[in-house]
C-alpha cells in the first residue's frame, strides 16, 4: 500500500493515485477476460477508510444529511 495513505495530510493524495494505478488494473483485468473484483474491492476499503477517517472527504460525500 502507498505510504502517501498512512499520513493524514497525504491521505487524499495517497489514495487518488492507488485509484489511479487501481483502474490500471481494472484494465488489465478485463481486458484478459478475468473478474475485476479484487481491485475494485481494494479501491472501495481503501476510500471506505479514508471516509471514516477524514473530515474533508466526509464533507464531500455526505451519506446522510447535517
Amino acid at each position: 500500500m502507498s505510504s502517501c495513505t498512512r499520513f493524514r495530510g497525504t491521505a487524499a493524495l495517497g489514495a487518488v493515485l492507488l485509484t489511479a494505478y487501481l483502474g490500471g488494473a481494472v484494465v488489465t483485468h478485463v481486458r484478459v477476460g478475468e473478474a475485476p473484483f479484487a481491485p475494485i474491492l481494494i479501491g472501495v476499503i481503501v476510500w471506505g477508510g479514508l471516509y471514516c477517517r477524514d473530515a474533508r472527504v466526509r464533507s464531500l460525500l455526505p451519506l446522510r444529511k447535517p
